[in-house]
């Protein structure tokens, strides 16, 4: 696929591509150079931040209702719930 640069350095990208990727209106993209190579990755806004902060395995359903209910509680009864 071929694409041109405008007069403001922009361009497009094919809409196989974005399609395949995903991508959509406000994504963003980096850039980097590798061996005289552009090399562009999509860069999905904020979901990589929570990689590896969700913890896997058996739980307690029970034990963390209550435990919600009573953070909730503790917010609603001091005025910081929102």
């Amino acid at each position: 696929m071929r694409t041109t640069i405008t007069s403001k350095y922009q361009t497009t990208i094919p809409k196989g591509i974005r399609e395949k990727l995903g991508l959509s209106v406000h994504d963003a993209l980096e850039w980097s150079l590798k061996n005289g190579t552009i090399m562009v990755k999509p860069k999905k806004p904020g979901f990589s931040r929570f990689r590896n902060t969700v913890r896997i395995g058996s739980g307690d359903i029970k034990r963390d209702i209550n435990k919600a209910r009573k953070l909730r509680a503790s917010r609603i009864y001091t005025g910081t719930e929102s």
